[in-house]
């Protein structure tokens, strides 16, 4: 049975009202993005301690599932009738068609290669390479699947720099993978700390999933104090801004610092930053992103 999918512009003023009504109104599901995602009008949406919760994004794409047979602009209407909004958001209705989403959303993740003896390696998919090291990893809540450029740049720079026995920090885990990998690397200790109790819950379970039993993952507010002789984050811009002191200060004297989720056009002002307490390197590039490294004076 297909189903239809409305997606509607809405702002940050009406978005989880408009969420709540269509859900009251019919809709299977209703999920929200930033409608900006991918461009410098980005907004990072994000949660530290000590901060106010996370709000919603200021333009937002609104997307509500509803079965084949609902009046779709009919509902839309009658929840903005009762939120007393002026006129109808601008909207576009998608059918959706009716398929075997697990094996369709499988055939879209292959094994991905880093590098020469890297590998990021689906479950459902046999290892490439057995020789090499591979880590298992499906898409799944968390960010960081190895898809993302920013995600590979991280890698790559593992790859290149661990020499063995260092203690690596991924600060903004998602799923693990920075970590997990650093350890297979050949880091004596691997420590992922997200604000995001899902990520957590997906990390330990990638971490099992790779038998890499030493690698710890904690909520901001439960990770012991320690520094750390290298420490990775692959967030966005603007954390990574307000996170810089933090960052600093886990980061050991003469240790190195990687930053990825950086637009190109950002790199620079990112630098800025960082350049208080890091003597940084020359950005890498990879399809539009930047990854900065450094060490620190």
């Amino acid at each position: 049975m297909p189903w239809q999918t409305l997606i509607v512009d809405t702002d940050a003023a009406h978005a989880e009202a408009l969420s709540e009504a269509l859900l009251q109104l019919g809709a299977l599901s209703v999920d929200l993005l930033d409608a900006d995602a991918g461009t410098p009008d980005e907004q990072a949406i994000f949660g530290e301690p000590n901060e106010p919760p996370p709000g919603v994004w200021l333009h937002n794409q609104l997307s509500a599932l509803f079965n084949e047979d609902q009046d779709v602009p009919g509902i839309l209407a009658v929840a903005a009738s009762n939120l007393q909004l002026a006129q109808l958001p601008p909207y576009t209705i998608e059918i959706l068609p009716d398929n075997d989403w697990v094996r369709l959303t499988q055939s879209q993740f292959d094994p991905i290669q880093i590098s020469p003896r890297l590998w990021i390696v689906p479950t459902w998919h046999s290892a490439c390479d057995p020789t090499a090291i591979n880590i298992t990893l499906d898409p799944g809540l968390a960010f960081g699947t190895g898809s993302h450029p920013t995600t590979r740049l991280c890698l790559r720079w593992l790859d290149s720099n661990l020499k063995g026995g260092e203690t690596v920090l991924d600060y903004g885990c998602g799923s693990g993978i920075l970590a997990i990998a650093a350890h297979k690397l050949g880091a004596a200790r691997a420590v992922g700390i997200d604000v995001d109790s899902q990520a957590i819950i997906a990390s330990r379970d990638n971490a099992a999933a790779n038998l890499t039993h030493q690698v710890d993952f904690y909520l901001p507010e439960a990770a012991p104090p320690a520094t750390y002789a290298v420490v990775v984050a692959n967030i966005l811009t603007n954390p990574l801004r307000m996170l810089a002191p933090l960052l600093a200060n886990a980061t050991h004297k003469g240790g190195q610092i990687v930053l990825s989720g950086i637009l190109e056009t950002q790199a620079t002002e990112v630098m800025e930053v960082y350049n208080q307490w890091f003597d940084l390197n020359q950005p890498i590039f990879e399809e539009g992103w930047s990854c900065l490294s450094g060490r620190k004076r």
